[in-house]
C-alpha cells in the first residue's frame, strides 16, 4: 500500500508542477533563484503552490486565468510548499513579518517589495472567479497595461 501511496503522492505532485507551469509561472525551486527573481524591476506574482485541494481546484485555476487581463505583472513565479522547501521558506522570509506563511497563496511584489497578499484564508472555501477578481483588482492597483 506504501509503493501505491507514494506513486500516487509523484503524480499529484507533477500534476501540480505542469499546471502552473503551463500556465506561464517560472518555478523557483532554490533560494538563489527566489532571490534573483524577487530583485527583477516591474511587478511580480508569485503563487505558492501546493498539493491540498484548495491548490487544485481554486487557486490554480485561477492564477492561470487571472492573468487573461488588460493589466497584468510584468513576472510569474512560483514555489512549491512542502516540495522546494528551502526556495519556499526564503520567499516567505522575504515577504516579511506581516506575511501569513499559508499554501496556497499569492504575493504581488512591486519592484522587490510586497504590495498585495492572498492567504489560503481567501482561497479556501471561495471558488476560482472571486479569487479572479481579487487578482485581477490587485493587477488594476499595481500592474501596466499589457
Amino acid at each position: 500500500m506504501n509503493m501505491d501511496y507514494d506513486l500516487f503522492m509523484e503524480e499529484i505532485k507533477r500534476t501540480a508542477r505542469a499546471e502552473i507551469e503551463g500556465a506561464g509561472y517560472e518555478q523557483l525551486r532554490t533560494p538563489e533563484e527566489v532571490e534573483e527573481a524577487f530583485a527583477r524591476p516591474g511587478t511580480t506574482l508569485v503563487m505558492v503552490n501546493s498539493v491540498c485541494g484548495c491548490a487544485g481546484g481554486i487557486a490554480r485555476p485561477a492564477a492561470a486565468n487571472a492573468i487573461h487581463y488588460d493589466k497584468r505583472p510584468d513576472h510569474l513565479v512560483t514555489v512549491f510548499a512542502g516540495q522546494d522547501k528551502e526556495a519556499t521558506a526564503a520567499a516567505r522570509h522575504f515577504f516579511g513579518e506581516n506575511h501569513i506563511p499559508s499554501s496556497p497563496a499569492f504575493v504581488l511584489l512591486k519592484d522587490g517589495k510586497v504590495v498585495a497578499d492572498i492567504g489560503r484564508h481567501e482561497i479556501e472555501g471561495h471558488d476560482p472567479m472571486s479569487v479572479i477578481t481579487n487578482l485581477q483588482a490587485n493587477f488594476e492597483e499595481y500592474c501596466d497595461e499589457v
